[in-house]
Order: C-alpha cells, then sequence, then structure tokens
C-alpha cells in the first residue's frame, strides 16, 4: 500500500480531498451568499440580522482556510477558482435579497447541504483512518447543528 506524508493510503487520501475539494466549494459559494445577505438586509430585524450574517461569514471564511489548508496536508491542491465551485457545488447563487426571513431559509437549506456533505467525510474518513479530517468534520457538524436549530427558531420552525 503507498501512503502518503502522514501515512494515510494514497488513493483513500486522493478520494479525500476530492470530497473536501467539493465541501471548498460549497463553503465558498455559502459564504458568498452570506456576505450578500449581509450587505442588502433590509426591514425591522435588520440590525439583528445584519450582526449575525455577518458572524455567520467571518466563521465560513475561517472554515474554508482551514478545509483548503487539510487539502493541502493530504498532499493536494485546493481549488480556488470560482468556475470549479460553480461547477461542483450544490449550493448555488443566491439572487440579491433582502428579505430577512428568506435569507435564513436560504441560510437553514445551505446548511443542510454542507452538513450532508460532512456526515459522508466523516464515514470516509474513519475508513481512512484519518482522524484529523475526521475531528473537524465531527467539530464542525456539531456547531452547526446547534445554528440550525438558532435559525430554525427563528423562523419558528421544528
Amino acid at each position: 500500500m503507498k501512503t502518503n506524508a502522514i501515512g494515510l493510503d494514497a488513493g483513500k487520501a486522493e478520494n479525500l480531498a476530492n470530497q473536501l475539494n467539493e465541501l471548498l466549494a460549497n463553503y465558498s459559494v455559502f459564504y458568498q451568499n452570506t456576505r450578500g445577505y449581509h450587505w442588502n438586509i433590509k426591514g425591522e430585524k435588520f440590525f439583528e440580522l445584519h450582526l449575525k450574517f455577518e458572524e455567520l461569514y467571518n466563521d465560513l471564511l475561517l472554515k474554508i482556510d482551514e478545509v483548503a489548508e487539510r487539502i493541502l496536508t493530504l498532499g493536494y491542491s485546493p481549488n480556488h477558482r470560482y468556475s470549479d465551485y460553480h461547477a461542483v457545488s450544490k449550493i448555488k447563487e443566491s439572487a440579491k435579497e433582502s428579505d430577512g426571513l428568506k435569507a435564513v431559509a436560504d441560510i437553514l437549506e445551505s446548511f443542510k447541504i454542507i452538513i450532508t456533505i460532512q456526515r459522508a467525510l466523516l464515514a470516509l474518513s474513519a475508513d481512512a483512518g484519518d482522524e484529523g479530517t475526521n475531528a473537524l468534520m465531527s467539530d464542525y457538524i456539531r456547531a452547526q447543528e446547534k445554528l440550525v436549530w438558532m435559525y430554525s427558531a427563528f423562523l419558528n420552525r421544528k
């Protein structure tokens, strides 16, 4: 079995890197959508949502960097072009959105996609014995599930 620089099966590491690049694409589109919500929000919940959207896009920016660095740690290159992101991202660009309730609903849908991808990565990283990727995905999922609960409560959804 051929291994990479951190002792993982090279084939499994390549598969992980490919899936992490898909996650990176989704995070990047999610990030830009959230910036747009932050910039364009209007209405009675402006101050509350403007701040929440900024907190979210700052967190997404950190995760984008961590995912890209994990891809590099596995021995591969992170994609960085938006044309690559658009080709693989399940999250699509949002239109200009000033309605806070619609923006929060879009954010919840994006989290559903992101969490689903991360759960698949948990299984792949467990199979590869990749504790680094596994821990990263586990931490992300835990925090994002709490955000889903909070944003759902804001919309009065179950």
